[in-house]
């Protein structure tokens, strides 16, 4: 009887233990991603409506503080072990600063433009996602597509931190950049 007693509570312990396990802080890359994707999609929301006109300078540094604090946050939890939650409130501060923007926006009419560096960041990333997802690319392939994907990313995210205003060059050197990838991941269709 005292075996069998034991062996219970070493069973439900043991069970308890591991669960608690599975729900502990871990690192987060989709996260990682989306969040960064998202800074670069704002970044450049907030710099074609100060050339628009459709915000004020005034408006566009008070986003770009903003971004800024959420930027901070990002790389305190960027490749750290961190529970879920923690990432669920920065991505929606992101959130809540886009639907900020895109209503200040909304106010002045739009003007079609080619799409812009960080929509096109944004749409590689689904592509590549979907590719390693439905198998159309071998591993070897999309680790090295998104790695590229990646620099890419965090080259833009370079120029266009802190508000600082890219030149002509830099985007031209982005946006090549960004063609030579989607030519290389038209060969997986």
């Amino acid at each position: 009887m005292k075996k069998i007693v034991f062996m219970t509570v070493f069973m439900v312990s043991a069970l308890a233990l591991f669960s608690g396990c599975a729900t502990g802080p871990q690192t987060w890359p989709d996260n990682e991603r989306r969040a960064e994707n998202k800074m670069v999609v704002i970044q450049e929301k907030i710099g074609d409506g100060l050339k628009t006109g459709a915000l004020t300078p005034d408006q566009s540094q008070m986003y770009l503080t903003t971004l800024k604090g959420i930027r901070t946050d990002y790389a305190d939890l960027r490749d750290r072990s961190v529970y879920q939650d923690q990432w669920d409130t920065l991505n929606g501060r992101l959130n809540a600063l886009e639907e900020e923007i895109d209503r200040a926006l909304a106010r002045r009419p739009a003007r079609m433009e080619e799409p812009r560096n960080g929509d096109r960041i944004v749409a590689l990333q689904r592509r590549i996602d979907d590719g390693r997802t439905s198998g159309r690319l071998h591993s070897t392939d999309g680790r090295e597509f998104q790695s590229r994907l990646d620099s890419i990313r965090r080259d833009y995210l370079r120029m266009t931190e802190g508000g600082r205003y890219t030149t002509s060059d830099e985007r031209a050197d982005i946006s090549r950049r960004l063609d030579s990838l989607e030519t290389d991941l038209n060969r997986y269709r």
